[in-house]
């Protein structure tokens, strides 16, 4: 059996969120030997750890001499070094795996203590692909507090006057910002929060993660693209709508029915043991079909801003970008992996449309995790 060593805190390290479901904002060490958990962490987290039901030993610093330690007069980052060390030989741990994000200071210390270390990316993801129930309880969560966030956002644009060229309620312009508080508003009572999110419009909606900001017209596209966090669990959910206030152009109107279409016939081909590839190739047939450049219909090295620009989805969990792919790789679907299909259609100058949805993979195809209407209308 691998051992296992991570180190690192709970908000900022998913490997360590994973084995270990609580926010722990301070660093502490995480250790597997022969399968069974080991942390070495300040004794006042135990009561949450041990409410948590977490099985796994719980080593005090105190045990390990950090007493001691105080009275060299060292900086703290080097007690710390020797404190870790001292827990891996309590432990007993020779020969372990890391993530690859393990601090190179510790790692270096470790080694010339004659522990070996084996940075393994894919070790790592391996144990998140498949989502636990836990994590799949606070991705549903985080889902519907992206919904109350987008209707939050479509009740403002529904009440918007439209008056010479601009939008307001109640007498203030509309804006990206007046829009985003309502967001972060609804997420919170939802028990989530996000750090930042797209509320683009216009041609801001064809730049790439431009978070949007100023000013709506009306008859312009609305790109909301929301990734909450759930608070108990640390887990993303992600979707996005695009939406117009008043007469859409016939141009939205067109990239929003194919960017539909191809939504709709990506979720259909969505299964365990199908190719994220595959999907990715099916989710660019009807842009190919009506003239529009993609990723696969390009000249090699030749970089596109008009068209669909990006590939298709992605994993989410305790990231909200990880594995599989839906792209041109050949990552494989697996049942409970939790994945996003976003195709979009952009023009420099113009904006773009994108609509995504949330899927959890299933044997025989996907549960679709998103409940929202797709109108352009709000």
């Amino acid at each position: 059996m691998t051992d296992v060593i991570i180190h690192g805190d709970t908000v900022r390290h998913p490997e360590l969120r994973h084995e270990v479901p609580l926010s722990l904002g301070d660093p502490f060490l995480y250790m597997e030997k022969d399968g069974r958990k080991h942390l070495v962490i300040t004794d006042f987290e135990w009561p949450r750890i041990k409410d948590a039901g977490l099985d796994a030993e719980l080593i005090s610093p105190f045990t390990l001499g950090i007493d001691e330690l105080y009275k060299t007069g060292k900086p703290f980052w080097e007690l710390a070094l020797e404190l870790s060390l001292r827990g891996v030989r309590h432990v007993g741990v020779t020969k372990a795996v890391v993530p690859h994000t393990f601090p190179i200071q510790l790692a270096d210390h470790l080694r010339a203590n004659g522990i070996e270390l084996t940075p393994d990316r894919e070790f790592f993801v391996e144990r998140r692909r498949g989502k636990n129930e836990t994590e799949l309880a606070g991705i549903r969560r985080a889902q519907r507090a992206a919904e109350a966030g987008m209707d939050a956002a479509r009740d403002l644009l529904r009440r918007a006057d439209q008056s010479n060229g601009t939008l307001t309620v109640e007498g203030q312009p509309l804006t990206s910002e007046r829009i985003k508080e309502a967001i972060l508003e609804a997420f919170m009572a939802h028990g989530c929060f996000a750090d930042e999110f797209i509320v683009s419009h216009g041609a801001q909606s064809a730049i790439g993660h431009e978070m949007g900001s100023g000013a709506i017209a009306p008859g312009e596209p609305i790109v909301i693209d929301l990734w909450p966090r759930d608070g108990d669990t640390a887990c993303f959910a992600d979707m996005t709508r695009t939406f117009c206030v008043g007469e859409p152009p016939d141009e939205l109107r067109e990239y929003h029915q194919l960017v539909k279409e191809s939504l709709d016939r990506s979720l259909e081909a969505v299964r365990a043991g199908e190719s994220g590839k595959r999907v990715y190739e099916i989710s660019c047939e009807p842009f190919h079909r009506a003239g529009y450049k993609t990723l696969l219909n390009k000249e090699e090295g030749e970089v596109i801003h008009d068209g669909y620009f990006h590939s298709l989805g992605h994993g989410v969990g305790l990231e909200v970008h990880e594995q599989p792919h839906l792209s041109r790789l050949e990552d494989s679907l697996r049942a409970r992996d939790v994945v996003t299909l976003e195709p979009g259609l952009y023009r420099q100058g113009f904006g773009g449309c994108r609509l995504e949805d949330l899927v959890l993979v299933t044997d025989d195809g996907a549960e679709n995790l998103t409940r929202y209407p797709y109108d352009l209308a709000p």
